[in-house]
């Protein structure tokens, strides 16, 4: 017998308001249990059955995770963390503060009553709570996929009146608390949408009626195909190149020599060439994210078709800083980080083995080969010293929680670069290892980091690894890193 039902509690004395509620209470289960809806008694029960333990859930977040893009996956994980602490507080608060009895199951036909019984108390409904915690969630991070989700919720809600189980005011406790559970969570964790980058500096650009003037180039190794269609469906009058990845380049070029707006789908990489020949030719940039880690288009606010296409159309658009490295003769810009050390090794690593084994096999590959080198792959002189460092990180604007892998940046023309470093020492390898460990590297006494507009490294020896934006180089000698302030014209949907 469950330990949450008390036979021992005296029953409460008369109190009229009380009585009347449960009165009104009983008379809309009876109501329920009378009424028939289309298809209820083969479908509702099951539903019912399929919410226990919050399986129903974990596979709808499944699914949303499936549907592959950065909105679904963070509604999915919104959706469990809030179910997670409606769920807790339910099993050690609700069902114990308030010991109310199943209701008799004598106006429910048999064919609807579940085949296992709840024994625990009645009040609050724990499914309730998970179904509306679970939508609620999903629903603040993306409305659209909180659409989709409510109705289910909804019926599970629905079917433990329908079923006998809980009375309707179990149910309408059960899922305020729940909502309560997922706005508790948004407080702790804003959403996306909260936290979006500042709007200024706020530039003109022209409004692109059914995308006309519009040139997009699109990377076909970036499997931007399906991103594409979508693409002319919602601006048929676009202009739109699929090219492989060795004719991306030209093809910019061909374009911005006939574009009014320069765009582009591919990954970081794809996008860095892009912002290059939109700088030489002056032109806006249209970015629509098509790679796998898409840094600057998430980071600028742009995370799919729809939102790229209300910034066309609207003539929404922003003004971002763009980061300059040079060596010898080797020069490029960066919209996302530079790095010499050991992030260069593991993206030369990494694409050794990717095409083999696969992206995310291959980056773990690549960690373990180079760290078990347990060596300093870069030396540099800093404040007139040359010391033997493990990393440096330099990123185009401020990063917010950095570890191995940059975190999130809310402002793209703050005018500063933002400098990490991983010192070298005994067994740099172990340093690194446990910076990444403890979570953001400000933790590690490894880790120091300064915010400047300009970065001069010398005694850096020619042939020392470089990456920017995801690509990897090799220097010439000393290096120089600076700021372009608001260099870089781009379209993204405002506030």
């Amino acid at each position: 017998m469950s330990p949450d039902v008390d036979f021992t509690v005296p029953l409460p004395g008369p109190h009229p308001v009380r009585k009347g509620f449960l009165d009104l209470d009983r008379r809309l289960f009876e109501a329920v249990a009378a009424r028939h809806f289309p298809g209820g008694d083969r479908v509702l029960p099951r539903l019912s059955r399929s919410a226990n333990h919050g399986v129903l859930w974990f596979a709808a977040a499944a699914a949303l995770t499936a549907a592959r893009t950065p909105r679904s996956r963070r509604a999915a994980v919104r959706g469990l963390a809030s179910l997670g602490v409606a769920s807790l507080t339910i099993n050690t608060l609700g069902k114990r503060s308030v010991r109310r009895p199943r209701p008799g199951l004598d106006p429910v036909p048999l064919v609807r009553q579940l085949k296992r019984q709840p024994i625990t108390t009645s009040f609050p409904s724990g499914h309730a709570a998970s179904a509306a915690a679970f939508a609620t969630g999903v629903a603040l991070e993306s409305p659209a996929w909180g659409a989709a989700v409510a109705p289910v919720a909804a019926a599970v809600a629905l079917s433990r009146v329908y079923t006998g189980v809980h009375f309707p005011s179990d149910v309408v406790a059960g899922a305020a608390l729940g909502a309560g559970a997922a706005f508790a969570v948004r407080a702790l964790v804003p959403t996306r949408a909260q936290l979006l980058p500042p709007a200024r500096p706020v530039a003109e650009v022209p409004a692109l009626s059914g995308g006309e003037g519009l040139v997009m180039v699109a990377n076909l190794g970036s499997g931007t195909s399906e991103r594409v269609r979508a693409l002319c469906d919602a601006l048929p009058l676009a202009e739109v190149i699929e090219a492989e990845p060795g004719d991306v380049q030209a093809e910019l070029e061909k374009a911005a020599g006939r574009a009014r707006v320069l765009g582009v789908c591919g990954g970081d990489g794809t996008v860095n060439s892009a912002a290059r020949v939109a700088l030489r030719y002056g032109l806006p940039l249209a970015v629509l994210p098509g790679g796998t880690l898409n840094h600057f288009a998430y980071d600028l606010g742009v995370e799919d078709v729809r939102a790229l296409c209300r910034a066309l159309e609207q003539g929404e658009g922003v003004r971002v800083d763009v980061g300059r490295f040079s060596s010898g003769r080797l020069d490029g810009i960066f919209l996302n980080t530079f790095s010499l050390g050991v992030y260069p090794e593991l993206v030369r690593e990494r694409e050794r083995f990717s095409s083999r084994i696969g992206g995310w096999p291959a980056g773990m590959l690549a960690a373990v080969r180079v760290l078990r080198a347990d060596r300093h792959p870069l030396r540099a002189e800093v404040g007139g010293r040359t010391r033997p460092l493990w990393m440096l990180f330099a990123g185009n604007g401020m990063y917010h929680r950095m570890g191995l892998a940059p975190g999130r940046r809310l402002d793209l023309a703050d005018g500063r670069l933002d400098v990490r470093v991983v010192h070298g020492g005994s067994r740099p390898a172990l340093r690194l290892l446990s910076a990444a460990f403890a979570g953001p590297l400000t933790r590690s006494p490894a880790h120091a980091a300064v915010q400047v507009g300009r970065l001069r490294l010398k005694g850096v020896a020619p042939g020392t690894l470089l990456a920017y934006d995801g690509e990897v180089t090799e220097t010439e000698g000393d290096v120089t890193v600076e700021k372009l302030p608001e260099a870089l014209t781009v379209y993204r949907p405002l506030p």
